[in-house]
């Protein structure tokens, strides 16, 4: 998904739309999520990008999607650019890390 919101509405009160605007960002991660998995893939993963216009978005992290959207109403921004898109992701095993002997801490 990627989309320009505008912060305005001739009918619709600006908490609404960001309000509207944070359900259809979750609407399309979960729909993208409920997806059938390639082989050898182990969950869905999301580049996402913000910004007030598609030259200036910044790579952000899914779970700040949330907060963005609140920022740009709190600037009252007249517009903002939200970029969500999907890729295979994959687990990487933890390395445990064992105590050296004789180092009781």
């Amino acid at each position: 998904m990627k989309k320009t919101f505008k912060m305005s509405h001739p009918k619709i009160k600006i908490p609404r739309l960001v309000e509207a605007y944070k359900s259809e960002a979750r609407k399309y991660i979960k729909r993208e999520r409920k997806k059938k998995l390639p082989p050898n893939v182990d969950f869905w993963d999301f580049d996402c990008r913000f910004g007030d216009d598609e030259a200036s978005s910044e790579v952000i992290h899914l779970s700040a999607i949330n907060k963005c959207i609140s920022l740009a109403e709190s600037k009252q921004l007249e517009s903002f650019y939200l970029e969500i898109l999907v890729k295979p992701g994959y687990r990487t095993k933890k390395i445990k890390e064992e105590p050296i002997d004789g180092d009781d801490g």
